[in-house]
């Protein structure tokens, strides 16, 4: 059995990596180098330090490349407005599964994945979202995501300028 242990501030950069080579999986092209890793590695920072606890990391290390990521899996919870599927409100987003590419079919992400489910569980998080690709569907369908028939749309606002 693989054991995921949770992520740290200390594992941003290593989950900036990550977050690259899942980018290219999914568009076919490495992003370029920018503000944009930057930016990531704050965000991470601030958010695993976080005393709220509003997101978590798990991964698994490599095993033959200490300091290096094997996989990871991140998301937050959001709160919104309770219905009656969802009184609480509190809803997960995963934002970003990738196992390196050396070290794949391996279970990494699965177990990545399975302890980020259960983070939200003792969290009281009833609904957990994801966009995925079409090759990670398996993974997601077994742990019982499902597709949904609900229509997405998205508006690109111009972007501030990061200082």
């Amino acid at each position: 059995m693989i054991d995921a242990r949770r992520g740290t501030a200390d594992d941003a950069a290593e989950l900036v990596r990550l977050r690259g080579l899942m980018l290219a999986a999914m568009a076919g092209t490495a992003p370029a180098p920018g503000r944009w890793q930057d930016a990531a590695r704050a965000t991470l920072r601030d958010g695993l330090a976080e005393p709220a606890e509003l997101m978590a990391a798990f991964v698994v290390d490599a095993p033959d490349r200490p300091g290096t990521l094997a996989a990871c899996a991140v998301g937050t919870i959001e709160r919104r407005l309770g219905g009656p599927a969802n009184p609480s409100g509190l809803v997960g987003y995963v934002f970003n599964v990738c196992t390196d590419p050396r070290q794949r079919r391996r279970g990494y992400s699965r177990a990545c994945m399975t302890a980020l489910l259960d983070w939200y569980r003792r969290r009281g998080v009833r609904t957990v979202d994801l966009r995925t690709s079409e090759p990670a569907q398996p993974l997601y369908r077994s742990l019982g995501f499902q597709l949904t028939r609900d229509p997405a749309m998205r508006l690109a606002l111009p972007a501030e300028p990061l200082d």
